[in-house]
């Protein structure tokens, strides 16, 4: 079972508020033997939790998981960006295939998971990345093998393609089909730091391959719901 690995927001987020919980506690029990059960002495900022906002990107500069600090333009993350808009773009067609009741939810599930690993690998650049870090965010090519398997799954089940496919066939194709055009655009921002050998190769592979399975499962979709798909027309 493949482990997923959270990446660098989620770390210190997690790190933010194992502070805060040891601050607590230690304001609740400062007073040496009596046991305040129950009154805490907790502040109020103590009690609103980490804040959402850091104020670190307001120069226009943000931190790989390496700690290095890099423009917000910089390819890596506009790589980053362009794979959580590919997230964003699959959960909105999971919610309009979940209303449909598809069997597929737990693979787009698995997908989004997945996406967050992709995003750690890329987000490592390996010039400035140290062993440790390299081993977190290590990306394996098992997640590449589970998408051809679900692609030849579903193309058995499908009639042949003997035309251009317009992107259509419902709101369940159409998302998907809309998520797998948001995936080629994260692909061609990956390509380059995969080439320069900043991220795994397994990497861009899994987004090359990742845009069929939309394509794939688009169709099906439309096949599933009942609804004939759009094809290319040459205009007269």
């Amino acid at each position: 079972m493949l482990t997923y690995r959270s990446n660098m927001a989620s770390f210190v987020f997690r790190t933010t508020l194992l502070r805060c919980a040891a601050r607590s506690v230690a304001t609740k029990y400062r007073t040496p033997n009596r046991w305040r059960s129950e009154q805490s002495y907790a502040t109020a900022e103590d009690n609103k939790g980490p804040k959402i906002y850091t104020k670190t990107g307001d120069k226009g500069f943000s931190s790989t998981f390496t700690g290095e600090r890099r423009p917000k333009e910089d390819h890596i993350f506009e790589a980053l960006g362009n794979t959580d808009e590919l997230s964003s773009a699959i959960g909105l067609a999971r919610e309009f295939c979940l209303e449909k009741g598809h069997t597929f939810i737990h693979q787009l599930d698995k997908i989004q998971c997945i996406l967050q690993d992709v995003g750690s690998n890329i987000a490592t650049p390996r010039s400035s990345a140290r062993d440790s870090h390299i081993k977190k965010t290590k990306f394996t090519s098992q997640p590449i093998a589970d998408l051809e398997t679900w692609i030849d799954n579903f193309t058995n089940e499908l009639p042949p393609l003997t035309n251009f496919i317009l992107p259509s066939g419902g709101k369940s194709s159409a998302a998907l089909h809309l998520a797998r055009t948001v995936c080629r655009r994260a692909e061609r921002s990956v390509a380059p730091i995969v080439r320069s050998g900043e991220a795994d190769q397994d990497v861009a592979k899994f987004l090359n391959r990742l845009s069929d399975y939309l394509f794939t499962v688009a169709r099906y979709a439309a096949m599933k719901e009942g609804n004939e798909e759009k094809i290319y027309k040459r205009p007269e």
